[in-house]
């Protein structure tokens, strides 16, 4: 995979990036090629060796075929979520470090579900927030639509799918009581 410079990609766990410069540095006695990306949520910079850049995860952002596919996933119904909580932050943890918005619009349906039921632990909220975060900052880095409309329109989707889990899966906590 190539990218060119003013191309947006998606940087797991870091959200939309902009290629600002593909850089050749000398790191000892060898001449490596480096992307420079810009953090678009925070301007912060992050150097990744091109040979490494699809390894790590990055890719170009979703085309419109893909939003088009990730809006009628944002309103479907979802696997049970686990009882264990440790199962679930490794489970998530990973989908969100795997840089897949489909991944990240799963782990925003499941969290979103767990919080209807109870307050969420630290580090369920933050796993909650950076899912919704990846998934509105990539929608709207492809200028399909402005932020303030999608950030309502994610937001009734997923209540969509957690009233059509509620019928599968009614309690989560309940059951690890049980």
């Amino acid at each position: 995979m190539e990218l060119v410079i003013g191309q947006k990609v998606a940087y797991p766990s870091q959200g939309v990036c902009l290629v600002e410069d593909i850089e050749r540095k000398i790191i000892g006695n060898a001449s490596i090629m480096f992307y420079l990306l810009r953090v678009l949520g925070d301007d912060s910079t992050i150097f990744v060796p091109t040979e490494n850049a699809e390894n790590i995860g990055i890719r170009p952002i979703i085309g419109l075929s893909q939003f088009k596919k990730l809006i009628s996933e944002l309103e479907k119904d979802f696997e049970e979520i686990s009882t264990d909580w440790k199962i679930r932050s490794r489970e998530y943890n990973e989908k969100l470090q795997s840089g897949d918005v489909f991944e990240a619009a799963d782990v925003l349906k499941k969290l979103t579900f767990l919080s209807l039921e109870k307050k969420l632990s630290f580090r369920e909220q933050n796993l909650l927030d950076k899912a919704k975060f990846l998934i509105i900052s990539e929608i709207v880095n492809g200028n399909f639509v402005d932020e303030e409309k999608i950030e309502s329109k994610v937001s009734d989707l997923v209540q969509c799918a957690c009233r059509k889990h509620q019928i599968k899966q009614p309690r989560v906590m309940s059951a690890a009581t049980h």
